[in-house]
């Protein structure tokens, strides 16, 4: 199904990608429930694409030749999307020539999108060759893009020094007027790479963003109006709720972290499946489709004209031969 986009929901893309203010005149609503409904929106999310230079592979995969095929299915059947935003971990080394070959695959995206980084990035690297990293007014990697549905506030959590996250005070301060100058009549939707909260993979927890409390004290008198946070660096498809704010995270485009919650576990890697979320925003909903894009199982139809359904299901299958994996 196509969901129809209007100037609206894409508006104030300059003021997203550069980290400015701009204010608009809004009408004075006093009961948020009774503003104008809001036409369905559609994001992609796309997170920990790992890219490495040219020619080389990640842990046994090509992360190029694996974003490349995200990106077809994206132009596929999702060309109608909004935005992507590509929560952090662009490249494994943040080496530039990683970031150019990251914009290469980029380039064939047909939807607009927005990049962050995570603890695998070098800021200044993907500042100097991808335009789509928005910049604040002190250099970091955050901005927001102004919708229809809401605010969509991109968050730089990056210490180049660790690979746990980091929001210093500038960032903490950036934020804060963020949130507090969101037209007061929308959502706010938040982006980042680390997760502020612990989720249970032990290796993950000592890695996820270190000043919890500090960043949770910011967040806290705008929870009642952020609809969903939105995460990457675990590799994991995770959801559920922190401080009552919704929040989903998903598996990367290369490698994955392996699913063990025991305090001891050892840090493992795995090739389980990659894949990238469809969200689809409305005026009382956020819903998220996490789809592993590279999945070959067969599909088939669950009845069949003309013979009984108990026999159908009991019996073989014609598996891809009217539903072909595109």
């Amino acid at each position: 199904m196509a969901f129809r986009q209007t100037p609206c929901q894409i508006a104030h893309t300059d003021a997203a990608l550069h980290g400015c203010v701009r204010r608009r005149p809004e009408p004075a609503i006093a009961n948020p429930l009774q503003r104008e409904p809001i036409d369905l929106m559609k994001l992609i999310h796309i997170t920990d694409t790992h890219l490495v230079e040219p020619g080389l592979k990640l842990y046994g995969l090509d992360p190029k030749a694996r974003l490349d095929a995200a990106i077809a299915d994206i132009n596929r059947h999702h060309s109608d999307a909004a935005l992507a935003i590509v929560t952090g971990d662009l490249a494994h080394w943040g080496e530039v020539g990683a970031y150019r070959t990251f914009l290469h695959s980029m380039n064939g995206l047909f939807v607009p999108y927005v990049v962050l980084v995570g603890n695998h990035d070098s800021r200044a690297a993907c500042l100097d060759v991808l335009a789509a990293a928005p910049r604040d007014a002190h250099g970091f990697v955050q901005g927001w893009h102004d919708t229809s549905c809401g605010r969509l506030l991109f968050l730089d959590t990056l210490d180049e020094k660790s690979h746990a996250g980091q929001m210093c005070e500038l960032r903490l301060k950036w934020t804060a007027r963020a949130l507090t100058e969101a037209p007061a009549n929308r959502p706010i939707y938040l982006f980042m790479h680390h997760p502020p909260f612990a989720v249970g993979l032990h290796a993950m927890d000592r890695i996820a963003l270190a000043e919890r409390a500090a960043f949770t004290e910011i967040i806290g008198p705008h929870r009642h109006r952020i609809r969903h946070l939105f995460f990457g660096h675990l590799h994991r498809p995770i959801s559920g709720s922190w401080m009552g704010i919704p929040f989903s995270t998903l598996r990367g485009t290369n490698h994955q972290v392996w699913f063990d919650l025991s305090p001891d576990a050892p840090h493992l890697a795995s090739h389980e499946p990659p894949s990238y979320a469809v969200v689809l925003i409305g005026e009382d909903t956020v819903v998220v489709h996490n789809h592993d894009y590279l999945d070959r199982s067969p599909r088939f139809a669950f009845s069949e004209p003309g013979v009984e359904e108990r026999a159908y299901a009991l019996g073989p299958v014609a598996q891809d031969a009217a539903f072909p994996v595109q």
